[in-house]
């Protein structure tokens, strides 16, 4: 995507084949820079601290992580060690599992003096198959949304979204917001409705940012206004991202999208998961047993920033001594979801559908 007439990636390797470079999110939306990785180290924090965040993102910085390690020390002692530290950073998004899992696969036979080569390649595939795989989802999307417009005439379709899924949780295009990209950009009038997304507010500080630097229509509004937006017919679908799907086609995602998804269930209108298939967790099958699900610091909760004129302040919310618990995710069950976007079609969020994939 662009960001004032550059195009960017959300991460990438540094021309000096040494580093990785990768957009800050802990800044936006008041400042736009990017942050150095030389060590597994590095990586790690990016992803625990959330500078990068979003399933497929987060898997695409644990790839890179492995690199980094690889070109320290290429022992075995290392990539066990470099495997175990980045999969204790963050839980719940099983894209993360995945990318360290098939990086250790392409290095474990491998002679050690080939590891570091070879990680840094697989790395970049890694990423190069992420932007491919969003656009497909964009490109099955745009079918959903392109069939709502035909039934409403010039009037835009309302679109409401939660969290950030969208190129700043890939590595380009985003899962929930690449059919809205390739819809605008088909000349299609879309309109977005962006949940804040308490507590870190990925929804008012990254979503409504992208839309707004590639020109989509968008009005942020809190999360409980969702319900009443449906119920006034001023929702036409729902388009959610997800850190990772059961095998049955349960789908956890940020903390919010359950009630979403009830609300969308009650007024009728379609509520749709975009995923790209490396998401899905075969090996779970009840979401809401199965998944661990993420309990961050109650800062998060208690603090917000902000700019005040050209500073950047950090407030406190809460009363003194008032506590604060931050599960960071919940799960929708699958009788929720009308269907599943991902980049090999759109299937309903069955365990049959979901097994015909792979």
């Amino acid at each position: 995507m662009k960001v004032d007439g550059r195009a960017y990636r959300t991460i990438w390797p540094d021309p000096d084949g040494e580093s990785v470079i990768i957009l800050d999110q802990t800044l936006f939306p008041h400042r736009f820079e990017t942050a150095r990785l030389t060590v597994v180290e590095d990586a790690a924090r990016a992803i625990s601290d959330m500078l990068v965040r979003g399933a497929p993102l987060i898997g695409a910085t644990a790839a890179y992580g492995m690199a980094l390690a690889m070109r320290a020390d290429a022992s075995d002692t290392a990539l066990a060690k470099a495997y175990e530290q980045l999969h204790a950073t963050r839980p719940t998004a099983i894209n993360l599992r995945w990318a360290l899992d098939r990086m250790h696969a392409v290095l474990r036979p491998l002679p050690q003096g080939d590891r570091a080569e070879a990680a840094w390649e697989e790395a970049a595939r890694v990423c190069d198959e992420d932007v491919a795989i969003n656009s497909a989802i964009g490109d099955n999307g745009l079918a959903i949304i392109r069939d709502i417009a035909a039934k409403k005439g010039s009037a835009p379709v309302n679109i409401l979204t939660h969290c950030n899924a969208g190129w700043l949780a890939t590595v380009d295009w985003g899962t929930a917001t690449a059919p809205i990209y390739k819809a605008h950009d088909a000349g299609i009038p879309v309109h977005v409705w962006v949940d804040e997304t308490r507590p870190r507010n990925q929804g008012a500080f990254l979503t409504a940012w992208e839309l707004g630097r590639h020109g989509v229509p968008h009005t942020v509004i809190v999360d409980n206004a969702g319900g009443h937006l449906m119920q006034h017919g001023d929702v036409d679908m729902v388009i959610v991202g997800t850190d990772r799907t059961t095998a049955r086609g349960d789908v956890c995602n940020k903390i919010g999208t359950y009630l979403k998804a009830l609300a969308a269930k009650d007024n009728g209108i379609p509520f749709y998961v975009a995923l790209p298939t490396p998401t899905i967790d075969h090996r779970v099958h009840d979401g809401i047993a199965e998944i661990p699900i993420e309990d961050r610091s109650q800062d998060e909760v208690r603090f917000i920033s902000g700019r005040s004129g050209e500073a950047v302040t950090r407030v406190d919310l809460l009363p003194p001594g008032s506590a604060a618990a931050n599960p960071s995710f919940d799960v929708t069950p699958a009788r929720l979801v009308t269907a599943l976007v991902t980049e090999k079609g759109v299937i309903p969020a069955t365990a049959e559908a979901i097994a015909a994939l792979s």
